[in-house]
């Protein structure tokens, strides 16, 4: 007999009719006249009800169903007499694809994340992370869904590259040399003429080098894909693999780009707000009670727009005031994910977009501002003590920073200044300096971390919680 889903079946009122629905069991329920299966398949979060006639069924067959054995079970569809559910299947015919031992490491009861990390090539089968899954594909849906009604091209960016986007090192090597035997020159260094690519080369930590002479070309694209970091870093808010999305637009200046990252993360939100209410629902109640209040905040809210200096000068009157802050805040400081969350969750209340960072904190390629005297003019005439770059970046409440964003520098020569200020090597970016030198044009763009993204709309505290297999240091399992 043909298969119906789960969420198919919770739906249908075709009541006496014979379905038949398989899955794996989140309990199994004795009494002395039936017993009662709650089945999942993953569609939903809600599972279905088998009520088993015990004078109808093998008690050694039964014994196979226990929590976690996967199922086929056939019956009549009829409206339940029970509450929290409108339809139950009364089974004719059961049978046990796969039966599941005591052993079972996610058997019904209170489990750890940290257990269940460890169990990551079974925790998917728990309502938690079935509910951050399906959340996750539905963000993803929703980012796709906005950029092609918005004009927008999916641009494929590569993840082997031999420059470094953020001039920061921490890449992961690709190589088919034999490690045991490596050709180095007379001064040590190793030589790649017979690698692969005949050059060093790494996983990429961010297409937007790439994604800039799409943009040049197309207008407007965004890019979608798997990024990689070496960092030894084991916050809850990093991991060394993740996705980012990164769109990049040529014409755009710095209040056009703020809006586009408000209006993008809004139509998200209300996304996940509109299509996964089910699953936001067990999260509201099992993880975080004010998930959707918050979620919902999101919308109603109009994004504070703060050049970087003024919040300085915020969390420096915090401090007067006696809020402790672990690490220093002064002008020029790169702000923790404790300041930004001051400012969102404490000052202000409401996300924020965050402008005109210090040049020397920032990127090589993004625009700086106009200087003025010893300091530089910043959004709305903000007057810095030192020079300031066009960028963008979102606050969020429970995440601190979401979103990177600026202007680009479109000249040639004044890129060309900022990379010799950093004494970076032009060897690798001829390709991308080519852009300024042949055809330039003001363009903006921004990365946005999809995890934390899925972080703040499932209200999980953890990113290794919210992608399926999670890579961090010393843990590349699963």
């Amino acid at each position: 007999m043909k298969r119906t889903k789960i969420i198919d079946v919770l739906k249908s009122t075709e009541y006496g009719k014979v379905v038949c629905v398989k899955g794996w069991v989140r309990t199994h329920r004795n009494s002395k006249a039936v017993d009662f299966i709650a089945l999942n398949d993953g569609s939903t979060i809600k599972n279905v009800q088998i009520v088993v006639d015990l004078a109808k069924f093998d008690d050694e067959l039964l014994k196979q169903i226990t929590t976690g054995a996967c199922i086929c079970a056939e019956g009549t569809l009829v409206e339940s007499q029970g509450a929290g559910q409108s339809s139950e299947i009364q089974a004719t015919r059961l049978e046990v694809y796969g039966p599941c031992g005591n052993d079972y490491p996610m058997q019904k009861k209170g489990q750890s994340f940290e257990v269940m990390r460890k169990n990551a090539h079974m925790r998917l089968r728990t309502n938690t992370f079935g509910a951050v899954m399906r959340i996750r594909h539905n963000m993803a849906m929703a980012i796709h869904t906005y950029f092609h009604e918005h004009g927008f091209f999916y641009f494929h960016t590569p993840l082997i590259t031999a420059s470094d986007c953020e001039g920061a090192g921490n890449m992961f090597q690709v190589t088919t040399k034999n490690l045991y035997d490596l050709k180095k020159d007379e001064n040590g260094k190793i030589i790649y003429d017979d690698d692969f690519f005949g050059e060093q080369t790494s996983l990429t930590v961010s297409g937007q080098l790439e994604g800039e002479l799409g943009a040049t070309a197309l207008g407007a694209i965004y890019t979608f894909g798997p990024t990689f970091r070496a960092e030894n870093s084991n916050t809850p808010r990093h991991l060394a693999e993740f996705w980012m999305v990164e769109p990049e637009v040529a014409f755009l200046d710095q209040e056009e780009l703020m809006d586009l990252e408000e209006d993008f993360i809004k139509y998200c939100v209300r996304w996940a707000l509109d299509n996964c209410k089910d699953d936001l629902a067990f999260l509201n109640q099992m993880i975080d009670k004010t998930l959707i209040q918050r979620l919902e905040g999101v919308l109603k809210e109009t994004f504070v727009r703060l050049p970087y200096t003024e919040g300085i000068k915020i969390l420096q009157e915090a401090i007067k005031n006696g809020k402790k802050f672990e690490f220093p805040c002064n002008w020029g400081d790169d702000l923790a994910s404790e300041h930004e969350r001051y400012l969102v969750e404490d000052h202000f209340k409401k996300p924020v977009i965050m402008t005109d960072y210090p040049t020397a904190i920032k990127a090589f390629y993004m625009k700086q501002n106009a200087v003025q005297g010893e300091g530089s003019v910043g959004y709305k005439g903000c007057i810095a003590p030192g020079p300031t770059m066009q960028g963008t970046d979102v606050l969020f409440p429970q995440i601190g920073e979401i979103i990177g964003g600026s202007v680009r520098e479109e000249s040639y020569d004044k890129l060309m200044a900022e990379i010799g200020r950093r004494q970076m090597d032009t060897d690798k970016l001829w390709w991308y300096l080519d852009t300024r030198r042949w055809g330039t044009c003001p363009h903006a763009g921004f990365g946005l971390g999809f995890e934390r993204l899925i972080l703040f709309v499932t209200g999980m505290q953890n990113i290794r919680d919210v992608i399926p297999f999670p890579r961090t240091p010393k843990s590349a399992e699963f």
